[in-house]
């Protein structure tokens, strides 16, 4: 979440939510769908920095073949839905609205909507305190019975039921971090990233402010937590780990260190919930001594290769993985056409990657080569203010 201190954390001027459990329009969706398109296509759904009364999370068609999006429509999601996620069958949607105050709490919260399938539009269907101020990730366990909730402000982490229709509940556990690190960022704890291990026996959390990944314990379908967690990989001092991601093989993971600019490849003891590295590499080129600050991380659909963002340089850092060793080799730097690419997505087939810039206010498009990996610029370029996440999923409206 590192900004430059002009551009940083604009949401704390933000006050007040409107939570109006009443369908959010979706606009332009009858003309988006006219018309025959002979190529599969994915939907975008777009979490952005808005303000509560404004529109907040859009919709786009991607078409793969050419790259092109094309909007769909935008809701009222309420403020800051800067992070989302969708059950597999996309029926439902919810978001991590980070905000520094929640019900006159310290806190931000996290929605669930109902989404239409007809027309992509959603409908609110609650509302839960995230239990600490500015939460900034939410995921959803592998049973699709407990939401996930890392507050980068708190530095905690929260589990939210899923009740049948959709609905968060009350906490079925929350924890708070404690420590620090030696950069300047890290006087405090700051939760990041909270998502399932494959197996779904243990909940891994991300920490940027201790340098630690936390291994909890999870009771499966219930959220709560079976035992103390334990630290499962300790970064080098001040690395600042930011998100964490699994290889297709499960024994494999990936982590972006925000502050010291690395990716660290790591293996997985499944059985312990702990982490081994392989080695750490830097994203950023040998002669680059400007200000930057890591984002996101993915791996290819195939496995084949690593990708993360660059804040400051701007830029997507590609790499091959070794199939045998899991390590990395260096592949290219592709300038983001952007400033600040705070979160990037791959299509499921693996053939295009979109990049959110949120001080340019655009998202651009890259054709992938399946045998390099390498990304080259398709020329598209859509405005939207501030955006911040990109969940692609299949095209349930087509």
């Amino acid at each position: 979440m590192t900004l430059p201190n002009s551009s940083r954390r604009h949401f704390l001027k933000l006050t007040g939510l409107t939570l109006a459990g009443l369908p959010l329009a979706v606009s332009g969706c009858a003309s988006a769908l006219t018309g025959s398109r002979k190529e599969p296509s994915y939907l975008v759904y777009v979490g952005t920095y808005a303000a509560a009364d404004a529109d907040s999370l859009f919709l786009y068609r991607l078409n793969p073949e050419t790259g092109a999006l094309t909007r769909v429509g935008a809701s009222k999601a309420g403020p800051n839905p800067t992070y989302l996620t969708l059950d597999p069958q996309q029926r439902l949607l919810y978001t991590a609205n980070e905000t520094e105050e929640y019900n006159g709490m310290k806190s931000g919260s996290v929605r669930a909507f109902a989404v239409d399938r007809k027309t992509g539009g959603l409908t609110l269907l609650n509302e839960q305190s995230s239990f600490g101020p500015g939460p900034c990730y939410v995921s959803l366990d592998h049973t699709r019975r407990v939401a996930l909730v890392a507050n980068y402000g708190g530095g905690s982490v929260c589990a939210l039921p899923v009740q049948a229709n959709g609905q968060l509940g009350a906490p079925s556990a929350t924890q708070q971090h404690t420590g620090s690190g030696p950069h300047k960022n890290q006087n405090v704890p700051h939760a990041h990233c909270f998502l399932p291990d494959p197996a779904n026996r243990f909940a891994l959390a991300v920490d940027l402010g201790i340098d630690q990944v936390v291994a909890y314990p999870l009771e499966p379908g219930t959220g709560k937590f079976l035992n103390t967690p334990t630290t499962a990989f300790t970064t080098a001092p001040g690395a600042g780990p930011r998100h964490l991601i699994f290889h297709p093989n499960k024994r494999w993971a990936y982590l972006i260190n925000e502050l010291n600019s690395t990716v660290t490849a790591l293996s997985y003891d499944a059985s312990q919930g702990k982490f081994s590295e392989l080695h750490t590499l830097p994203t950023l080129p040998a002669d680059f001594t400007a200000w930057n600050a890591c984002a996101d991380i993915h791996v290819s659909p195939n496995g084949r290769f690593l990708y993360a963002s660059n804040r400051g340089h701007n830029s997507i850092v590609v790499y091959a993985i070794d199939p045998g060793s899991g390590k990395l080799t260096w592949v290219q730097h592709a300038d983001t056409q952007g400033k600040i690419p705070r979160n990037f997505a791959l299509d499921p087939s693996g053939r295009v990657a979109l990049v959110a810039n949120q001080q340019t206010n655009n998202i651009v498009t890259y054709r992938i080569d399946a045998q390099t990996g390498q990304l080259t610029p398709t020329g598209v370029s859509v405005e939207v203010s501030a955006p911040v996440c990109l969940q692609v999923v299949p095209d349930f409206l087509a």
